[in-house]
């Protein structure tokens, strides 16, 4: 249990690190000619890999919780236009950048939004087209999809499955009605568990559930009933998220009252809660935020030192270049992250009308920023980083001085370690190595709490 006084101390505005520099912090924008210049770059490596993740942003509802790019729309006219965007987009890729397609494709991710938004018949055509284009190995491949339950059906799962899908990752947050009620979600329990047996008759061999702590109204007997039915189905992995309340970007927050939502120690508990049912219950801790059975790929990676962070969260494989798709993606490679139009209609007219790549916006990485992304990487993923020169070590050593008296984090020689009464603020301690946020503090309020 945390005390007060240390919740009171460290549960402040800090970044989550799913990127370096944050995206808050992104100044040297690239145009797209530089952008495809660092894609070349990348893909000039003799042994480089790629992964794509592809944006489908649409939803039938709005979940009040939701941080994410959504469109809202039960119009399923909407699905082919897009999906014909995104093979636009993809086909411009190929055109500009041929030698990327001569190297191996290790994951293909859809997120959303709702993926399972488009038919089984459109989901199998967009993946298909994809699938063909690309360089792909069937027995290092890694296909997943983050899915509604409420707006999934067998044959999309098949569809996908068919194309050599084995992971899917399903929407719950939460099991207790008040709550779904509250986030404008109501999802029975019967339909996750329905769902998550067909998945695993069907042969997926990894199932993953989001859930979320600090909801509205959650309490420490509505968190046990969602991580005891949680358990119940047994999931191979599992996402727990902090809630993340930003209304001043998602206005839909704002519709909770203050009183509703469960903050400081009052929140922590929750999580400490479940931290020790699913422990329990045979889960280990990756990272933060995440929970892994021991014999899934996730908990593997961790043991062998090669778990990865990106902007999806924790995963078991790294690839040079990860190539964002659809509208909003972002995309990185050793050198540069891109980032496409954020609204729709801008997206499609783009990419259909104009040919052209859709960039908005990006960073190019200096030399600073690539070697603070290591470390901060490195010590999201093990727990602990090798600082490069004793300057360095000097400055972080002063920063970090409160969290080291605290029994938090660990100093000794170049080598900084995060110890166990401090991962809770594993994000906090980050932030020594943070240059760009240290320079210049922000002045409104830009990330949600640590806890």
């Amino acid at each position: 249990m945390i005390s007060k006084d240390l919740l009171e101390k460290y549960d402040t505005p800090v970044p989550r690190y799913t990127s370096y520099p944050t995206v808050p912090y992104w100044s040297d924008s690239p145009s797209t000619e530089e952008w495809l210049s660092a894609l070349r770059l990348a893909a000039s490596k003799k042994d480089m890999t790629w992964s794509i993740y592809m944006h489908v942003p649409f939803c039938e509802s709005l979940c009040t919780f939701c941080g994410c790019n959504t469109v809202i729309s039960r119009s399923h006219d909407k699905e082919m236009p897009y999906v014909q965007s995104l093979l636009k987009e993809f086909s411009l890729y190929k055109k500009n950048v041929p030698e990327l397609f001569e190297k191996p494709l290790r994951q293909l991710h859809l997120g959303g939004g709702t993926p399972t938004f488009l038919s089984a018949e459109n989901l199998k055509f967009v993946v298909g087209s994809i699938l063909e284009q690309a360089k792909v190995d069937p027995d290092q491949f890694d296909g997943s999809i983050e899915v509604d339950p409420r707006r999934t059906s067998p044959e999309q799962l098949k569809a996908l499955y068919d194309l050599g899908f084995r992971r899917v990752s399903m929407g719950v947050q939460d099991f207790n009605h008040e709550v779904q009620r509250l986030i404008n979600r109501i999802q029975p329990f019967d339909v996750t568990k329905k769902l998550t047996e067909e998945a695993r008759e069907m042969g997926y061999t990894s199932v993953n559930f989001d859930l979320i702590y600090g909801l509205p109204k959650q309490d420490l007997e509505m968190m046990r009933e969602t991580v005891l039915k949680t358990i119940e189905l047994r999931p191979e992995r599992i996402a727990l998220y902090s809630f993340a309340l930003v209304p001043w970007i998602k206005p839909q927050q704002r519709l909770f009252k203050d009183e509703d939502l469960p903050v400081g120690a009052e929140k922590r508990e929750l999580y400490e809660l479940s931290y020790e049912l699913l422990t329990e219950a045979g889960y280990r801790e990756i990272g933060m935020d995440h929970f892994a059975l021991p014999e899934d790929e996730l908990s593997k990676s961790m043991d062998e030192g090669k778990l990865h962070r990106n902007f999806m969260g924790y995963a078991e494989l790294r690839t040079d270049v990860l190539l964002g798709l659809g509208v909003s993606s972002i995309s990185e490679t050793p050198t540069c992250f891109h980032q496409n139009e954020k609204v729709v209609a801008n997206y499609m007219k783009r990419v259909d009308e104009e040919g052209e790549i859709p960039t908005l916006r990006g960073h190019k990485l200096n030399e600073e920023d690539q070697n603070q992304r290591e470390m901060i990487l490195k010590f999201m993923t093990l727990g602990e980083v090798h600082l490069t020169d004793s300057k360095m070590k000097d400055d972080i050593q002063e920063f970090l001085n409160p969290m080291i008296q605290d029994g938090l984090v660990q100093l000794e020689g170049e080598n900084l370690k995060i110890l166990e009464p401090g991962r809770p603020f594993l994000r906090n301690a980050c932030m020594a190595l943070d240059f760009r946020l240290r320079r210049s503090k922000p002045e409104s309020k830009v990330f949600s709490q640590s806890l």
